[in-house]
């Protein structure tokens, strides 16, 4: 196992919690990691599988964390986590298979969507209106889990995004929505952790280290969440999928 020499430790310390304070609210944390870990000297193959051990710790962090402060649907969100977990397997195993470029495209066009569409509507997640489950919302929430869950291994930027989204749909409040798709943002992370696992594609000596201050910023991004409320979540949410269209544009540009 390579281990890291001492400043690259307290990069990987650093950039990870500063990545899980954010991404245990409303995801995003790739757009620091996997940048951070690259910049390291990490082979770009072992790269997503590095990040997707010290995600999984994170998420599972910060899906305890909400669970523990009731901002979790339990029931519901347990029936859908196989669905995530599940799909985000046969995702990573694609990876190999199809080229992902071609997705580059309509995720910019989906998160510019998710964004002005959650702009227009500005008492949208102050208050959770959630009712229970209608035919509709069971084929939505099946479609999603499991078409996301694929995104997330197959893709990946703007998976937390589009969870949150879905849960807002259904009408629960932005910090509900983001304890809810927390749940099923672990099931697709453990999921592509133990695919990339077993292809060999993980640095531990880099990924625990950094999954480990992700335990941290988990810790202290999701009470701050749970504290503040929908007043905090949304702008954070707005403000990291703004950053993600960016990313995308940037990337499809410099191509």
């Amino acid at each position: 196992m390579e281990l890291p020499s001492l400043e690259i430790l307290l990069l990987l310390l650093a950039t990870g919690f500063i990545a899980a304070f954010v991404d245990s609210v409303v995801g995003g944390g790739g757009l620091i990691t996997v940048p951070a870990l690259l910049a390291m000297g990490l082979p770009p193959q072992l790269v997503l599988g590095t990040n997707k051990l010290a995600s999984t710790m994170s998420s599972l962090t910060s899906t305890l964390s909400f669970l523990r402060s009731g901002k979790i649907e339990f029931k519901l969100v347990a029936k859908l986590f196989p669905l995530s977990f599940i799909g985000a397997i046969l995702g990573t195993l694609c990876v190999n298979a199809i080229p992902s470029e071609f997705l580059k495209p309509l995720v910019v066009i989906m998160l510019i969507a998710v964004t002005i569409y959650t702009l227009m509507k500005k008492n949208w997640g102050a208050a959770s209106t959630y009712s229970g489950l209608t035919m509709k919302k069971i084929i939505l929430l099946i479609v999603a889990a499991t078409g996301i869950g694929f995104y997330d291994g197959f893709f990946g930027p703007g998976t937390g995004s589009f969870l949150i989204f879905v849960f807002l749909l259904l009408g629960f409040d932005f910090v509900s929505a983001s304890g809810n798709a927390k749940v099923l943002n672990f099931g697709s992370n453990l999921a592509s952790f133990i695919a990339f696992a077993m292809l060999g594609s993980i640095s531990y000596g880099y990924g625990i280290p950094m999954g480990i201050a992700m335990i941290g910023g988990a810790l202290v991004g999701s009470r701050v969440a749970i504290k503040r409320g929908a007043a905090y979540v949304k702008p954070l949410f707005i403000g990291i999928t703004i950053l993600l269209i960016g990313k995308q544009v940037w990337d499809l540009l410099i191509k």
